[in-house]
């Protein structure tokens, strides 16, 4: 049995940053989270964070929480962000009249929204369509929300709080009206703990409403589900939207090396339906061939889809019902001791964090104030360690991987000079020839040495979790190449997963294929087809899952 004063259901953004903020006002509190990092909808967004121009006319509140959340998270998590700006772009297809209502609400939520000629606009980004209307510049930005999680991870452990993957709470403890502690399956180890609490605060997201119904409690959650689709390469410098009510795949989101296209809006009753299909796939490129008319022949990656958690005591859904946010005390309820936040976005993940905690911290009587806007998340890499590390990465791939990395960045520059000085010895070559410490992931620049520190992490069980933390596969190839070289390298410095070699290059490719089936034509199919051979012809691995299933 396990003890502390706050439990945290629910590893993404808002729960993760939860517990940062307990930690860092001394706090004592455990996370739980049922998946990996960034399990749920915090992995499955297009990477916008939000200036709020999107939200101005139909939902002033939260465009406004997300234009001062937007220059909050620039400050103290710049590893995460990537200060693109954005468009907002009014095509022949679109209403002119909404544009005034639009530049008033940017005015009223202090979102600086300029216009800008249309030739600018086309110089800028070449392959947007010719035939455009207006355009407005605003301060859109892209996030990544694996980074962002892991970070708010870090800093949380930093000032002494713990986060507990694949612990999926299956009973909420409590007697007389009061909440006690939890029930906990670690699935890993298929074992049940107890942890006892004085409080608990529910930031499952799409999943709140399911932990609110297992305290007895009633929550007015909507599972929402958006797919995406995530095109091969970067067409575009800026995140572009449609100036015109939110709608269907009305986005572009520059993101690393891709772009990424969205969103659908579909009612699911599941927090985990994350199907994306070929339907909604042929949906989006219609839909986004007002703003990029070649974007048929564009290579496509992937598609995936997310929920988002809207909360809906109103009964409206879909794009109707408000991106707010709310914080629920339960002892209203009958249940002292429980606080759920619902709703909300990933762009005020913080801000929701903030809330939640100055509820719990005044009920414990706890008075330090809240810093998470102050305190950066992970320090800035000293640019000389950088400088060093210059000897044993390739220069191109260094700010990559330590903008990746976070705390982690010294663990992995001590560990390849170690192998780099092992190399040199062996080989007798330059200590800076990068042979003890090659690329296994070429696409997105990771290196064995990241791997290694990664994978001997006591929460990382998979190639997916290693994934998760370093975007192994997540490039051109989708893991084609880089799955077989990762496996080999852990076997041969003795690195064991949760999983067989073999069965783990296997889960890996099967999750990779997953996202590749609603867009499978073309050049992508030739891809596909080309992974399909390496793996099932050459290496036989679906012989070898045969053998295992008998």
């Amino acid at each position: 049995m396990l003890e502390t004063t706050v439990v945290v259901i629910g590893g993404g953004a808002t729960g993760m940053g939860t517990l940062r903020d307990l930690s860092m006002r001394g706090v004592p509190a455990i996370l739980l989270e049922q998946g990996g990092i960034a399990h749920g909808t915090s992995s499955r967004f297009h990477g916008l964070l939000h200036s709020g121009a999107r939200y101005v006319v139909n939902d002033p509140a939260s465009a406004r929480e997300c234009i001062e959340e937007n220059m909050i998270l620039r400050r103290i998590g710049k590893q995460c962000v990537e200060e693109t700006e954005g468009f907002f772009v009014l095509t022949p297809k679109d209403d002119p009249k909404f544009v005034d209502a639009w530049e008033k609400g940017c005015k009223e939520a202090g979102i600086d929204a300029r216009e800008i000629s249309v030739k600018d606009a086309l110089r800028l980004e070449p392959n947007l369509a010719p035939d455009i209307v207006r355009c407005f510049r605003v301060p859109d930005s892209c996030v990544d929300g694996f980074r962002l999680v892991l970070h708010n991870r870090m800093s949380a452990e930093r000032h002494g709080g713990k986060a507990l993957h694949y612990h999926e709470v299956t009973e909420i403890l409590k007697r007389n009206g009061k909440v006690y502690g939890v029930r906990v399956l670690d699935r890993m180890h298929n074992k049940t703990i107890e942890i006892r609490c004085r409080y608990i605060i529910n930031a499952a997201g799409s999943w709140s409403g399911l932990i609110a119904a297992m305290a007895g409690l009633e929550a007015s959650i909507t599972p929402d589900r958006g797919t995406l689709v995530a095109f091969n390469h970067r067409f575009t410098s800026r995140v572009i939207n449609r100036l015109h009510p939110s709608s269907d795949g009305d986005i572009f989101v520059p993101h690393g090396s891709i772009t990424i296209l969205g969103t659908t809006s579909v009612p699911t009753d599941r927090p985990d339906d994350t199907r994306a299909t070929y339907a909604e796939v042929v949906k989006l490129l219609e839909l986004g061939e007002p703003l990029f008319p070649q974007v048929h022949d564009y290579r496509i990656l992937r598609a995936f889809a997310g929920t988002r958690p809207l909360y809906t005591p109103g009964g409206a859904s879909g794009r109707k019902a408000t991106r707010n946010f709310q914080v629920v005390d339960h002892a209203a309820d009958g249940l002292d001791g429980m606080v759920s936040i619902f709703g909300g976005k990933l762009t005020t993940y913080r801000l929701m964090a903030e809330k939640v905690c100055d509820d719990v911290c005044k009920r414990l009587g706890v008075g330090t104030t809240c810093r998470t806007a102050d305190e950066p998340m992970c320090p800035a890499p000293d640019p000389a360690i950088l400088e060093q590390a210059t000897k044993y990465f390739p220069t191109h791939a260094l700010n990559l991987m330590a903008d990746r990395l976070g705390d982690d960045l010294e663990p992995v520059l001590q560990k390849a000079k170690i192998d780099a000085e092992k190399a040199a010895i062996a080989t007798g070559t330059q200590v800076c020839d990068f042979s003890g410490n090659p690329l296994l992931c070429e696409c997105e620049m990771v290196s064995l040495a990241e791997i290694e520190t990664v994978a001997r992490d006591p929460g990382v069980y998979s190639l997916t979790d290693i994934r998760l933390r370093t975007r192994l596969g997540m490039g051109t190839c989708q893991g084609a190449f880089c799955s077989v070289r990762t496996v080999g390298s852990l076997v041969e410095h003795g690195i064991n997963l949760e999983f067989s070699p073999t069965d783990s290059v296997c889960r890996f490719m099967q999750e990779r294929w997953k996202g590749a089936r609603p867009a499978l034509w073309g050049q992508q199919a030739r891809e596909m087809e080309f992974g399909r051979a390496i793996y099932a012809g050459l290496l036989n691995l679906d012989g070898a899952m045969h053998e295992q299933d008998n």
